[in-house]
């Protein structure tokens, strides 16, 4: 046997390795490359694109259908949303909102938060709530609680003070019932027909002094000279009809009965009546006028001054801020509440609409070839390596064995 020479030996185990490594190395870089279908006098190439790049949908549609039966099952959302929605998590979530939501509103938005406020506000007096008033009025029992309750308690148990009995009894001489006027009345009543019926009725159902006087001294005479005094002399007939009310005290009297005067001493079924009087009156004004009053009301608002006043009130407010635990704290526990006994069906709802395992296969098949090795790269780099310098171990030993049988023969 012819010996054999030792660069022999050390061919197989080197020229084994190297083609190990490189082929696993190749094997692995074919994954992913190339990542565009390569053509040939417009044949395509075999194993081009990528074995990932070429089935990348199937792979999105694995991805997906791994995610949803293993990671993202209903059960598992819902322990998922129940340590998420924890009472203090959401406590905690809720007032962070609310803050931000004070905050935006002393930024540089306040002006165009004043503007939405004011429109709304102006919507809901001057369009919305005319409306709707309008419709509730037609209702015969719309506010009759309420009125029954302002007149039981207000307008029967009301009476003038002395000084407003005062002001009225003053303002009623002055300027409803001057001298003048009632010299006034006094001719508008004394037309000759009155007079006549006057003269005629006292003669004929007086009886006394009364008879006598209507009889001998005829009362036709005296009214006739009354109305022809008050027109000849209105300067004197006025200040007679002054010093008449003077003297007779009709001012003080009518002060006095103003301040005496109370619904309590009219019969209940008049009061009974005038309460129902009430609730049709304001039934029908509110039918026909209230919506004009509101709307006008509502356009002589400014209301974006009435949204900053009130953004700014909300902004300095101790009341406000000091509530936001409270109200934080309210909330979270109403969401607890509905949540435990409807997660299940929201969470069995809420996987439809929000499609996820659409969405992961959508990003998937988004993603480039390129940033796909990348990420795949990033997660498992260290095992693929360790696959490429196995190819390369076992290379190497294969060449070994060559080499050892090349020994023995």
């Amino acid at each position: 046997m012819s010996a054999i020479s030792p660069v022999l030996l050390f061919v197989p185990p080197i020229a084994g390795g190297i083609i190990g490594y490189f082929t696993n190395d190749l094997a692995i870089k074919m994954l992913f490359r190339p990542y565009r279908p390569i053509r040939v006098f417009g044949q395509q190439l075999p194993f081009t694109p990528g074995l990932i790049p070429s089935n990348q949908s199937r792979l999105a549609k694995r991805i997906a259908d791994t995610i949803m039966g293993s990671l993202l099952t209903p059960e598992e959302l819902q322990r998922l949303a129940k340590r998420l929605l924890k009472t203090e998590r959401m406590q905690g979530a809720i007032r962070w909102l609310l803050d931000l939501a004070l905050t935006q509103t002393q930024t540089s938005n306040q002006d165009k938060t004043a503007n939405i406020l004011g429109n709304i506000l102006q919507d809901m007096l001057g369009q919305s709530l005319p409306k709707m008033l309008k419709v509730w009025a037609r209702d015969e029992n719309f506010l009759a609680d309420q009125i029954d309750h302002i007149f039981d308690q207000v307008l029967l148990d009301f009476r003038l003070s002395e000084s407003q009995a005062k002001q009225i009894a003053t303002w009623v001489r002055q300027g409803i019932l001057p001298p003048d006027r009632l010299r006034r009345l006094i001719i508008d009543f004394l037309t000759d027909r009155n007079i006549k019926v006057i003269d005629e009725t006292l003669r004929e159902k007086t009886s006394g002094t009364y008879w006598v006087v209507a009889n001998i001294f005829g009362v036709r005479n005296a009214l006739t000279r009354l109305r022809t005094y008050c027109l000849d002399e209105p300067a004197k007939c006025n200040n007679r009809i002054s010093e008449l009310i003077t003297e007779l005290r009709v001012e003080n009297r009518f002060q006095e009965w103003l301040q005496n005067f109370s619904l309590q001493d009219f019969p209940i079924s008049t009061v009974q009546q005038l309460r129902a009087t009430l609730r049709q009156t304001i039934r029908k004004y509110l039918q026909t006028d209230g919506v004009p009053l509101l709307q006008g009301l509502s356009d002589s608002i400014d209301w974006h001054d009435v949204a900053q006043r009130l953004l700014k009130r909300l902004q300095t407010s101790s009341v406000v801020m000091n509530s936001l635990d409270t109200a934080s704290e309210e909330l979270a526990l109403i969401l607890e509440r509905y949540l435990e006994e409807d997660l299940e069906d929201i969470v069995a709802q809420a996987i439809p609409i929000l499609d996820i395992d659409q969405v992961i296969m959508e990003r998937v098949n988004a993603t480039s070839p390129r940033n796909l090795e990348m990420a795949i790269q990033g997660i498992v780099r260290n095992e693929l390596q360790a696959i490429v310098n196995l190819g390369g171990v076992l290379g190497f030993t294969i060449g070994l064995l060559q080499a050892g049988l090349l020994l023995l023969q």
